[in-house]
Order: C-alpha cells, then sequence, then structure tokens
C-alpha cells in the first residue's frame, strides 16, 4: 500500500514515469491457471541490471531482487518512524514507496515513456454525499471504450488519487480504456462499510453514466491494489446480491482478502516493508468498527460466497504477508466455479505492481493484467 505521500504534485508525475510502461509486451506461461494466458516477457525494463543496493539482503526478504531493494533502501533513507506509532493524519504527509521509486528514477536518470491520456477531476453522488473521481481517457480517437472502475490501496485508510495516480494513468495507456479512479471514503473518520459502500456507489454510477464519458457501458472491469483489491472484489459481491449488471472481470492486485493475521505468509514476513503484520493491524484497527468486523465476508472474502463473480486475475507478490490469503482466494474463487488465473512473483514486496520503469517483475505483472483486460474485454 503506498500509504504515505509527499505532495500531490510529485506523486502526480509518477503515473507517466512508473506505470504506463506496460504498453511494451511479449511470453510467459502464466501458473496455476484454469485458463489459458500467455504473456510475453522477453523485453523486460532496458533498466534491468543497472541498480545496485548498497547493503546486504534485508533478514526480512533474504529473496528480494535488487532494483526492489534499491527502492526498499531509498524508503528506509527518509527515516520515518513506524508507522503505527503515527496517527492516520501523520502517515498521510510521510514519504511513500511510491516516492522512493521516483526519487530512484531521478537519481538514476530514468526516463519515462509518454502518456496519451486525457485527466478529468470530478465529483459524483454515493450514498447521500458526493465523492471525488478522476477519470482518465484515452486520446486515441475512438468512439467509445471499455472501462476499468479503479480502487487504490492504502488500508482503507490512507493514500489516494494521487498516489495510486500510475496505476489508474498506466492502465488506461495500457488497455486503451477510460478509467474511472474511486476516492472513496476512509477511516477512522470513516469506518467499515463506508469505503465498500461507496465503492460499490461509484460502479453503479459508472456504469450508468459510462456513455456520457464514451464508455461501453457493457465492458465494465474493475481493478484494485491490496485493501482496493478487497474492495474490487466486494463490488462484484454487491453487484451480484444486488441484481446489478455485473463487471466482466476482476484485477485484484495483493489483495487484503482475511482477517487471520497468523497465516504462513503473516508469520513469514512479519517485518517485510513496506507492508509488515504491525502495520495490517493499525489498518484493521482504525477501519474496522470492532474485531467482529473482521469477519465479515467483505474483510475476509476467503469465507465469503464467491459463486458468480466474474473472471479474475489475482497478483501476488512473494514478500508479503497477504502472500497467502491472495492464493487462497485464488483457490477458493475456482471452487465455486469462477475462472480464476493467479501468478506469484518471486524476489518482490507489496507494492511492486506500481514500478515497471524499475522492477522488471512489475513489468510483467502489468503485462499479464493488460492481456487478461484485453481479453475480457473482446470477448
Amino acid at each position: 500500500m503506498k500509504q504515505f505521500f509527499r505532495s500531490a504534485k510529485l506523486l502526480g508525475a509518477i503515473g507517466i514515469l512508473l506505470l504506463s510502461v506496460i504498453s511494451c509486451s511479449d511470453s510467459k506461461t502464466t501458473s496455476d491457471t484454469n485458463e489459458s494466458t500467455t504473456t510475453n516477457l522477453s523485453d523486460t525494463s532496458k533498466n534491468a541490471g543497472m541498480l545496485k543496493p548498497a547493503e546486504a539482503k534485508p533478514a526480512w526478504g533474504s529473496s528480494i531482487t535488487d532494483e526492489n531493494q534499491v527502492v526498499m533502501e531509498k524508503l528506509a533513507s527518509y527515516g520515518t518512524p513506524p508507522l503505527p506509532t503515527l496517527s492516520p493524519a501523520e502517515v498521510r504527509t510521510k514519504p511513500s514507496p511510491a516516492t522512493a521509486a521516483m526519487d530512484v528514477m531521478k537519481e538514476n536518470n530514468m526516463q519515462a515513456p509518454p502518456s496519451n491520456v486525457e485527466i478529468t477531476n470530478r465529483s459524483i453522488p454515493v450514498s447521500g454525499a458526493q465523492i471525488p473521481v478522476r477519470i482518465y481517457t484515452p486520446k486515441t480517437g475512438k468512439a467509445s471504450y471499455p472501462v476499468i472502475v479503479y480502487y487504490h490501496g492504502g488500508g482503507w485508510v490512507i493514500a489516494d488519487l494521487d498516489t495510486y495516480n500510475a496505476s489508474a494513468e498506466g492502465l488506461a495507456n495500457s488497455v486503451e480504456a477510460i478509467v474511472v479512479s474511486v476516492a472513496y471514503r476512509q477511516g477512522p473518520e470513516n469506518k467499515f462499510p463506508r469505503a465498500h459502500t461507496d465503492s460499490y456507489g461509484a460502479y453503479e454510477w459508472t456504469v450508468k453514466n459510462a456513455t456520457s464519458m464514451k464508455g461501453d457501458s457493457s465492458r465494465v472491469a474493475l481493478v484494485g491494489e491490496s485493501a482496493g483489491g478487497n474492495l474490487a472484489a466486494s463490488v462484484s459481491m454487491m453487484a451480484r446480491d444486488k441484481g446489478f449488471k455485473m463487471p466482466i472481470h476482476q484485477v485484484l492486485v495483493y489483495p487484503i482478502a482475511n482477517y487471520d493475521t497468523t497465516s504462513a505468509s503473516y508469520v513469514k514476513y512479519a517485518a517485510a516493508k513496506p507492508l509488515d503484520r504491525p502495520l495490517m493491524a493499525w489498518f484493521f484497527k482504525h477501519y474496522l468498527n470492532s474485531p467482529a468486523d473482521g469477519k465479515n465476508p467483505m474483510i475476509s472474502l476467503v469465507n465469503a460466497n464467491l459463486k458468480g463473480l466474474p473472471s479474475t486475475t489475482i497478483i501476488g507478490a512473494e514478500i508479503d504477508p497477504l502472500q497467502t490469503e491472495g492464493k487462497m482466494l485464488d483457490d477458493k474463487l475456482k471452487a465455486a466455479g469462477v475462472a480464476s488465473t493467479y501468478q506469484l512473483y518471486n524476489g518482490v514486496t507489496h507494492e511492486f505492481f506500481g514500478m515497471a520503469a524499475i522492477i522488471p517483475e512489475a513489468k510483467q505483472a502489468q503485462q499479464l493484467v493488460t492481456d487478461n483486460l484485453k481479453s475480457a474485454f473482446n470477448k
């Protein structure tokens, strides 16, 4: 979760720098899938191999790649106190993994490809309130585009549209789709289930208003990272239960899918960076009303009724407390008859997905997501 950010101006620039490189393509067969899905990975980042860590491999991640470690070393260099010792308001002002990636790129003269989308900010009505959304529209001259509703990470507590601008803008460029990035309300100011109901309201608004923004309401998918992955899956469940039009695909990038902090990956990567077990407990504390909420199927997706959900892509990171529950969710989806593709990327941490200009595995993951979304949109 790109939990903390320095400024909107700084992080808005990351949208071009980090994620827009996913339009480059090429081939690796994904693992653990009930569909035949391939991506071409021979053209990895031209920056691969140029970054060398200053320190030995950390005890919390002995398999970490050099590129990912360089970003984590930069993040540590800011000297931020452990996040669980701070208030949500304080954490929201601190440098994030996105900030660290941006600084690594600057220090190593890494260039970014151009972006070709128009960005519009507006407010939409949900649950008797107005929330901000940011709409990314490809400037490729088509009369209509598929639509992606995107939910950012941050443990339902921190981060915002600027923090995750990279993911939303990158998806709009690579998939050639309109992306509606949602600024749902967060805890502790707005406790569970507010972020979830806001996210559903934004999905329903997008479907009903797709045509007015050159979108195709018959081709709407959901994408979310971390807490946003949890929200995306929950929105699919709410749409199913309400009898509303279902998304045609959902992408869940290292989603929060369980309230159990004693799983194998929580134990093995309890001290991992940038997400560790104490920080996850801090997120739960500030968003949930009580521990009882943790058992709600919208939090513990692995215990939910998953039948009838759309085809799914799940991205996992090895050095991540959430690794176990991501794979468990994939297994539960398959058992419920849902076509699910799961890919675990070794040597990388939570938050790696948005760093394709630096981390080759991120470029691979983004290409898989792009291919699967295009395939779903073209069916």
